[in-house]
């Protein structure tokens, strides 16, 4: 098996879900990309489940990883793809950015929100049990874990670790071949590992509280812009002129990302540049790698997520309105709609 730039990290080996799942299954579907807001469907509670124990981080000053230096010559990135979902809507899927990547066999990590794991079942599991790819957490409804404090902080972060587990127990009954899916699921990590902060947004306290989780938090230090609508260009130029070895390079997939006809100049001309592309936990992984740390979490200058907190307080009421009615409508507990 060949070798790449990263010191003993193995090329990806074949995809093991295509026996899983029919081409056409992995393929993109006309609609996925859409949000849909305000329906009663969106509304969904958390598994209730126990979590399977781990370890939590014992560092005193929990910092978030911007980015990673790596050995000189060895010119790897990594891209990030968000899908975020929050209580009052089903958040799309853009799976023609899926089948680009596998099509060019681009290594990438997804950001998942816990709710949108579960309203969109088939796709996590297609993601999770692809060898190209990594999923971790991106919080359970995308709540600023700025502006929520205690059993809501914590919940947010550990209910998405409930979806990703009870989505990785059902690979046997969703797979075409159960006794197939019992197998892959051996082959996916048990717990997720990596975090990333809704609205790039936190704190002392739910830095802490993602540590206590067992966590890693991952920011970025290259963000593509691409929940503003823009040609095409414009996330060309963002993304490959900031980009430098051991950038981690922030992209939407969840029906809010704009940059998807933009992704295979990006991908051509940081190829043309020498770069080669990789997981987050690739970076991390590689001998002689070190994280670049800060203490606080930021888009591109420090403070400038703060911004969000008006906003995210206002949708704070507007989430609980809106769990309050489906709650009220169906009795506590009840799952959503079919």
């Amino acid at each position: 098996m060949k070798i790449d730039q990263l010191t003993g990290l193995k090329l990806t080996p074949p995809d093991p879900a295509r026996q899983c799942w029919a081409d056409e299954a992995l393929k993109t579907h006309p609609g996925e990309e859409l949000v849909r807001k305000g329906i009663p469907a969106a509304y969904r509670p958390p598994p209730e489940r126990q979590l399977s124990p781990r370890p939590s981080k014992s560092e005193d000053n929990v910092k978030v990883i911007r980015r990673v230096d790596l050995p000189p010559g060895v010119k790897l990135v990594a891209l990030t793809f968000d899908l975020c979902e929050q209580p009052y809507e089903i958040a799309g899927y853009q799976g023609a950015i899926v089948d680009f990547l596998r099509d060019q066999k681009i290594r990438a990590t997804f950001f998942a929100g816990g709710k949108w794991m579960l309203s969109h079942l088939d796709r996590a599991q297609q993601l999770m049990t692809d060898p190209l790819f990594e999923v971790a957490n991106h919080t359970w409804e995308h709540r600023n874990l700025r502006i929520i404090t205690g059993k809501k902080l914590n919940d947010e972060i550990q209910n998405a670790e409930r979806a990703y587990e009870e989505v990785r127990s059902n690979l046997g009954n969703s797979c075409s071949m159960p006794e197939l899916g019992e197998a892959l699921k051996q082959r996916v990590p048990e717990h997720m590992s990596l975090f990333r902060f809704p609205f790039g947004a936190c704190n002392p306290e739910s830095l802490r509280a993602v540590a206590d989780a067992g966590l890693t938090p991952v920011q970025w230090d290259v963000s593509s812009g691409d929940p503003t609508p823009a040609k095409p260009e414009v996330y060309v130029r963002q993304v490959v002129d900031n980009t430098k070895p051991g950038s981690i390079i922030l992209f939407h997939a969840n029906g809010r990302g704009h940059a998807t006809v933009a992704l295979s100049a990006i991908a051509r001309e940081l190829k043309a540049r020498g770069y080669e592309f990789a997981t987050v936990t690739d970076l991390l992984n590689v001998e002689g790698a070190k994280p670049v740390l800060t203490d606080t979490c930021f888009d591109s200058k420090l403070g400038d997520t703060n911004r969000y907190d008006t906003l995210s307080r206002q949708l704070e009421v507007a989430f609980e309105r809106f769990s309050k009615e489906q709650i009220g409508k169906r009795g506590v507990g009840k799952g959503p709609t079919r």
